[in-house]
């Protein structure tokens, strides 16, 4: 009775050390994630004398942010990527709800095997058809163009499964009362899909801008000249080594990059993970 009750003593701690040792590797984990930034941070707003020498008590500064934003056109970097990146996202919205919609509810001869293709695209790395797109850009004159950087993402595989998963989720006794009172299918699909299909478009309008915006090797190829160029393209010239390398100005021109993501995942947190949350793929 003696050695039961002691093993029933020790069980409990045992258990209960294993939760704290994942918030230790988790707090690990967010730290290593987070340092790059955080040493961007402390380099952005310190003289350049102090970016290797953490002194708490460094004078700070806003020169850095002026002489990267003058150095360098970010406000036609900004605009660039804006461009782009909304051309995307809604050139995705339109081709992938229609697509999805399409998989989802009409029963075509062989829409499975025309599904499998679609799918296939997930497993084939963008950086292989590089070639190939700008061949294809190149004869319809796409080349330094804002058009020439969203055209080969616009039908996007990912974006097709997701809606489909999610249209597919959704009753059919609301699309015959949406039929009955004498919604076409396209009426059906605005009215009754979309609305419903809200979390889905927002988790992957939030995943598509992050990843165009952060886009690098296709805008590179594809952009010649500052009138098309993104932030990604614009920050890897002004960082280059013939430019003269100055970290605390490469940092700030960093954050600049990266300040409207931030600020929009820091402001919308919350709906960027409940958005996840609601579109899970069912």
């Amino acid at each position: 009775m003696t050695t039961a009750a002691h093993a029933n003593h020790f069980v409990p701690r045992r258990r209960a050390g294993v939760p704290r040792l994942e918030t230790l590797a988790a707090w690990l984990l967010a730290l290593i994630w987070i340092f790059p930034l955080l040493y961007a941070v402390w380099a952005a707003i310190h003289p350049s004398e102090f970016v290797a020498s953490f002194e708490l008590l460094a004078p700070l500064t806003v020169t850095n942010f002026i002489e990267a934003w003058n150095d360098a056109p970010f406000a036609r970097y900004y605009l660039n990527t804006f461009l782009m990146v909304s051309g995307i996202v809604i050139g995705q919205f339109i081709v992938c709800t229609l697509a999805g919609f399409a998989f989802a509810r009409f029963p075509v001869p062989g829409r499975d095997i025309l599904f499998m293709l679609v799918l296939i695209q997930l497993f084939v790395f963008p950086e292989v058809l590089i070639v190939e797109n700008y061949r294809i850009a190149s004869g319809l004159g796409l080349i330094d163009s804002i058009a020439g950087i969203g055209l080969p993402y616009i039908a996007s595989a990912f974006g097709i499964f997701l809606l489909r998963q999610t249209f597919k989720t959704i009753p059919r006794e609301l699309e015959d009362a949406a039929r009955i009172e004498g919604c076409s299918w396209m009426g059906v699909l605005l009215k009754v899909y979309v609305p419903l299909a809200k979390p889905t478009y927002l988790a992957y309008g939030l995943v598509s801008i992050s990843h165009h915006w952060n886009n690098f090797l296709w805008p590179l190829v594809v952009t010649n000249s500052v009138e098309t160029r993104p932030l990604t393209v614009g920050l890897a010239i002004f960082s280059a080594p013939e430019t003269g390398v100055n970290w605390a100005t490469i940092s700030a021109a960093t954050l600049l990059s990266i300040a409207p993501l931030l600020i929009a995942f820091l402001l919308f947190q919350r709906q960027f993970v409940q958005s996840f949350l609601r579109a899970g793929i069912r």
